[in-house]
Order: structure tokens, then C-alpha cells, then sequence
């Protein structure tokens, strides 16, 4: 086989390993309006800059609460997609909204 066959072959593999993963990340969170006071539980997707850590994850979805006026409170947890089926009843409405 040339060496020059190869290189197209080298070039892929090279490229499929250097790409990041793209794991889906998710946080649950809560969050409130004042006057009258509303509270609610939704579940937002996170970019990967903010999957490592709960400060991180605040930091992302704070200012996308903000816009619609709400303050968030905490995050609760963040995961993966194999926990978004048993959250979505319980987030409702605000399920992948922010």
C-alpha cells in the first residue's frame, strides 16, 4: 500500500478524536417572581461550559431567567439525558423552556 493512501485515512481518524464530546447536560433549578410571589421547578439545558458545576450552571441560566423576570434561586442538580423522562411531568411548562 503507498503511504500516500493513507494519509486520508489518518486525516479522519485524526479529526473524529479531536472533536469535543457533546454530551447533553441538564440542571433543574427553582426560581421565583415577586409581587405576588410565584415559585417554580423547570429543567433548562446547559452549554458545555456550564456542566461542571452547580456556580457554573448558575451562572448560565441566571441572565435567561432574568429576561422573563424571574430570580433564580438554586440548582438543584445537574445531569445527563437519562434524567430528563423522570423530571418533565414535574417541570411542566417550564421544561427545556430556559
Amino acid at each position: 500500500m503507498k503511504p500516500l493512501a493513507l494519509i486520508p485515512a489518518a486525516l479522519v481518524a485524526a479529526l473524529a478524536f479531536a472533536a469535543p464530546a457533546q454530551a447533553a447536560c441538564f440542571a433543574d433549578y427553582k426560581a421565583k417572581r415577586d409581587d405576588p410571589l410565584r415559585l417554580h421547578y423547570g429543567v433548562a439545558e446547559l452549554p458545555d461550559s456550564a456542566c461542571g458545576s452547580k456556580k457554573a450552571a448558575a451562572a448560565d441560566l441566571a441572565p435567561r431567567l432574568a429576561r422573563d423576570g424571574w430570580t433564580l434561586l438554586n440548582i438543584l442538580s445537574i445531569f445527563g439525558p437519562e434524567g430528563l423522562d423522570q423530571r418533565k411531568d414535574s417541570a411542566g411548562q417550564y421544561f427545556l423552556r430556559y
